[in-house]
């Protein structure tokens, strides 16, 4: 599945909170201790995803040369917190046109990621290396942190967390989180003229209440 430039530039707009509330899909956000690395980073991106051992990132060197460009890796570790990734799977993954990486699991070298301002989100930080002795699945549909992830998904992440959209459901969510956003635009334009968030929302009869 690919995306057009704009409605990668849209979700990245809309942000994940908008859009999670658009899709009405409970099951589309990662675990919320997936954070990102450096505070501001935001992705978004067709999902290529792929499933490590605990402590074990051969899988990660074999997707290298599969992962269509523009990709973002999705990578379930099982919770496992260990250096999965740094500034050397970053370089490469530059080369290759990969678009983020979402990890269940371990990063380190924050400070080049950080400089390259490679998007980044992970469960934790870890100087402990990995070993490469197996390959469980890549670019097959995984569950990560309980969110199912296919190829062709579309994650989309930011401060507020990771996101991911079916294919089938991208174009709605998309439309149904413009018309989210236009609409509270126009409701903070109309607090800043001095009506209230009751008045609204319709919740005038709490006011009555208190």
């Amino acid at each position: 599945m690919t995306y057009s430039a704009e409605q990668l530039a849209q979700a990245c707009k809309l942000g994940t909170s908008t859009l999670f509330e658009a899709s009405g899909i409970p099951t589309s956000v990662a675990d919320i201790a997936i954070r990102p690395v450096w505070a501001g980073a935001s992705v978004a991106g067709p999902a290529y995803p792929l499933e490590c051992s605990p402590g074990d990132n051969l899988a990660i060197h074999i997707a290298m040369e599969k992962v269509p460009r523009g990709s973002i890796l999705v990578i379930s570790t099982g919770g496992f917190v260990a250096g999965y990734w740094g500034e050397v799977l970053t370089v490469a993954a530059e080369a290759a046109g990969v678009a983020g990486l979402i990890i269940d699991g371990g990063v380190r070298d924050i400070a080049a990621l950080t400089a390259r301002r490679f998007p980044v989100f992970s469960r934790g930080i870890s100087m402990r290396g990995t070993i490469k002795a197996s390959s469980p699945s890549v670019g097959r549909p995984i569950s990560f942190t309980g969110t199912p992830v296919a190829t062709g998904d579309l994650v989309v992440a930011d401060d507020d967390g990771v996101l991911v959209i079916p294919a089938a459901h991208v174009a709605q969510t998309l439309a149904q989180g413009q018309a989210r956003a236009d609409k509270e635009a126009k409701m903070m334009d109309a607090l800043r003229e001095g009506r209230s968030t009751l008045e609204l929302m319709g919740l005038t009869s709490w006011r009555q209440e208190q």
